[in-house]
């Protein structure tokens, strides 16, 4: 296979997976700007400009009941991030959005039965609270974002100059793709190019191929894979039931339901450029570390003797009212918020690139 066919793979690997998370991370954009204008910093820091426990349980059950994936929730935890919102409740948001939803948690008892289903259940909110909880004690600068210390000394504006919520709404829409829509973009785009390239090079048959045999099997591998993979917290449920039924270890099973929805290359990448390299450690080696324990837990204490679960009956009703609840963006759509993501990750690029091109003209 010559380089341009390998190229040609990539670009198409890369636009696929894109494809599959742009409609959320445009709806993000659209999410994470209203609520930057139209909540207060005072009223965030509250609510989740704080070290409370409190608020790391409300980021993490707010983040179990939105149906958004691992990419589509990089704008939102950043947004809230930069609205004030401190570390720990955003690591707890970011963590428990793409783990646990509703669709997702339907899926899980319908295909794998309410033994594992709920043990990923719990899991799905513990590890987010840890996650919070390890960032808060743990954090340094990084602990809120710049300029978001003071919400209190905020000018005062006359009853007259009070911006209306059309206002807000608008430079909220601003703020969420000419600011941080360019940032979070400028990464998913190279995270998305890092996947094609993985996904060209490892292709999912070898991949299925490995997971399907359990003797191959390992929790560290399984942790590995799910943490530079791109799956969907919905998506990816079916996969990791038939690996149950050909006879995986229910702790293999829990362990991939959690890092191969909350982790990803684009959304590692986000976090180490927007917040830091510390919050990226704590947040990939926290959720790495407990999905391994809470895998080993489950195949040596709590479900050691484990019988798979298939009840197609079951299945075909469970399947159909969780598609109730998922929405699939058409295609048309798809390509279109992929064209806006990649606009707006070339318009970040574009001034290193200018400043290249002037180079070489002037070599």
């Amino acid at each position: 296979m010559d380089i341009i066919e390998i190229l040609k793979k990539v670009i198409l690997a890369a636009i696929d997976i894109l494809n599959g998370a742009s409609f959320w991370l445009v709806l993000s954009f659209i999410l994470a700007g209203a609520l930057h204008n139209i909540l207060s910093p005072a009223r965030f820091q509250r609510v989740l400009g704080n070290r409370r426990f409190s608020s790391i349980i409300k980021a993490t059950l707010s983040g179990m009941l939105l149906p958004v994936c691992s990419c589509g929730v990089i704008p939102l935890g950043i947004g809230l991030y930069y609205s004030g919102a401190y570390l720990g409740p955003t690591l707890a948001f970011m963590t428990a959005t793409p783990i646990i939803n509703p669709a997702a948690v339907i899926l899980a008892y319908g295909l794998l039965g309410p033994q594992i289903a709920t043990v990923y259940l719990i899991t799905g909110f513990l590890a987010p609270v840890l996650i919070g909880s390890i960032g808060n004690l743990l954090a340094g600068r990084e602990i809120h974002a710049p300029g978001t210390e003071n919400p209190g000394e905020l000018v005062e504006l006359e009853p007259g100059e009070a911006p209306g919520l059309g206002q807000k709404l608008r430079s909220g829409l601003y703020w969420g793709f000419t600011d941080l829509g360019v940032q979070v973009s400028k990464y998913v785009v190279i995270g998305m190019l890092l996947a094609g390239v993985i996904t060209t090079l490892v292709p999912p048959v070898f991949i299925q191929q490995f997971l399907g045999n359990p003797g191959l099997i390992s929790l560290a591998g399984i942790a590995v894979l799910g943490a530079i993979m791109y799956v969907c917290a919905v998506g990816h449920i079916p996969f990791v039931a038939a690996l149950v039924a050909s006879g995986a270890a229910p702790g293999i099973a829990i362990t991939f339901l959690m890092t191969g929805a909350a982790t990803n290359l684009p959304e590692l990448i986000s976090i180490y450029k927007m917040i830091g390299k510390r919050a990226a450690a704590i947040y990939t080696l926290t959720l790495v570390s407990v999905s391994l324990l809470i895998g080993y837990l489950t195949n040596k204490w709590l479900l050691p003797g484990f019988i798979p679960f298939f009840d197609l009956t079951q299945t075909r009703q469970t399947v159909g009212f969780a598609n109730k609840l998922i929405f699939s963006a058409p295609e048309p759509l798809q390509y279109l918020c992929s064209a806006i993501i990649l606009c707006l990750g070339f318009y970040s690029l574009w001034p290193g690139i200018a400043r290249y091109l002037a180079r070489e003209r002037s070599a």
